[in-house]
This record gives C-alpha cells, structure tokens and sequence, in this order.
C-alpha cells in the first residue's frame, strides 16, 4: 500500500500531466472498490451522495461524520482521495483551516473548500471573507509534511448566480491565496469553460455535464472532470424506478436490468483477494 506522502504526490502529478482526467466520486466503501477496480487514478468523496446514503440532504452532514466517511473511502482503495468538504464546515478562516488539517489527519491526498455558506441558500461570501478562508486553508496545506492539493470552489453557478464576470474573480484571487486547483461548478456551455480555463494558470476541475466528454473538455484545456452525486442519483433512480415498478404494477422486470449476483460477487471476491 502506498503512503500518504506517495498518494500526494501521485495526486499532484495527474494534474500536472498533459490531458485531462476523471475522478469519480464513490459513496461508501464498496463502489470506492468497484472504481478503483475498473482503473481510475483518483478517488473523490461527495458530500451529496453521503448525505443521500445516511438518508439526509446535502450540508446536513457534520464534520466529524464526513471527515469519518472520508477516511473509509481513503483505507478502500490504494488510490489518492480528495475530500469534498462543503465550506468547511464554517464561516471563519480558522473554521477552513482546521478543517484541512483534520482531513490531512484522515489520510486524504487533497480537498476541496466552498465558498456558499452551509445555511444560506442562494448566497456566496463576500469576496474579501471567501479569499481569506482559502488563503488559511492554503497556508495549512502549505505547512503538511506531504503534498497537499487544495482545491477553491466557487459557487455562483450552484446557488443560481451565473456571474461569469465575478466568478473569474473570484477563481483569479482564490489562485493568487494559495489554491492548486480552481473549480466553478454549474458550468455548461463551452464558451463558459474556455473562459474559466483562460482566466487562470492552474489546473481547472469541471463538473461533468452530458454534451461534453473527457476528449472535449481535454481539447479545451479542462485539467480534472468529477461527477459529483451523478453516480449516486444514477444508482437512486435505478432504485426507485424498480420500488415503483413493484408498487405501482405488481412486476419486477427491473430485475432484468440488475448486474447478477454471480457476477457482482466473483467481481469483489476478485477486488478482496488483490487486497490480501
């Protein structure tokens, strides 16, 4: 098993590789497994999928409870982990600064910090309070003893403020604070991204929509693409349109669609034995 110390800088090098690459994000233990196994480089949790799994919404979820989460998917796999960590779970600089020491505690390669405020639907913070968080936030990174990649989120898109202009802004002065990676999720044309990846001169994370693929986004200067709760969502509606099937109708022709009991046991029979 590698450690920490080579899982960050493994982290750290498939960002600075040419091309892009994909990190998925798994919600538990088994499909962290399942990931790995199919041959992923990278690993990231998803606050969202989480919350749905513990049967909660998204940022209902504490920090000691993610953090915990976190650490499972991290002794899952051999792979490097990047946490996604909401706002950090407070206000205050101090609040995200502890926050990315306690996830380099859980054995994390890296995290991602948000700049929406957990309670506040709609907002972001002010510009000067949102880059002092990431700015602490660096200088503890900074200050690990392994690579530690921080990841700057800016929100404006999630929250339904699709401000280009201020977005830009604010990925530039999260860059200028210290972050290594710079993500505004929501983004969906083209001419938005390009814009984004132009702006700056680190690695760019995008959240994977439907009319791009991994080429595409590579071809336009996209460094990483996640898929935040998509996975999970895709698993959740397998299941509910099966419940529904059962409900409404009586009938299980869901089941035709399921992976086989054969098959998905001889595939973690195969994913333990490696790990022995």
């Amino acid at each position: 098993m590698r450690t920490q110390a080579e899982k960050g800088v493994a982290f750290a090098a498939l960002h600075a590789r040419a091309g892009a690459f994909l990190i998925p994000n798994p919600w538990d233990i088994g499909t962290a497994r399942l990931l790995a196994h199919l041959g992923f480089e990278a690993l990231a949790t998803t606050s969202a999928g989480y919350a749905f799994s513990a049967g909660q919404t998204d940022n209902d979820i504490g920090r000691d409870e993610s953090l915990a989460h976190a650490a499972e998917i991290v002794s899952a796999t051999d792979l490097p982990v990047s946490a996604d960590l909401e706002n950090g779970f407070g206000d205050s600089p101090e609040a995200a600064a502890e926050t990315v020491r306690l996830a380099a505690k859980a054995g994390l390669a890296g995290c991602s910090i948000e700049d929406m405020p957990r309670r506040t639907p709609a907002a972001v913070y002010e510009m000067a309070q949102a880059v002092e968080r990431v700015r602490a936030a660096a200088e503890v990174a900074r200050a690990l003893p392994f690579r530690f990649t921080l990841t700057a989120r800016a929100e404006n898109y999630l929250v339904g403020r699709p401000d280009l202009k201020d977005t830009i802004a604010r990925l530039q002065a999260y860059q200028a604070a210290g972050a290594d990676v710079l993500y505004a999720p929501g983004l969906t044309s083209k001419e938005d991204i390009v814009a984004v990846v132009r702006s700056v001169d680190r690695p760019v994370n995008v959240l994977a929509v439907p009319q791009f693929s991994l080429a595409a986004l590579a071809e336009i200067g996209v460094k990483r693409i996640s898929v935040g709760s998509a996975l999970t969502r895709a698993a959740y509606g397998a299941f509910l349109r099966g419940a529904k099937e059962m409900r409404e109708r009586g009938t299980f022709a869901f089941a035709a669609e399921a992976v086989s009991f054969r098959d998905i046991t001889a595939l973690f029979e195969t994913i333990n034995s490696s790990r022995r």
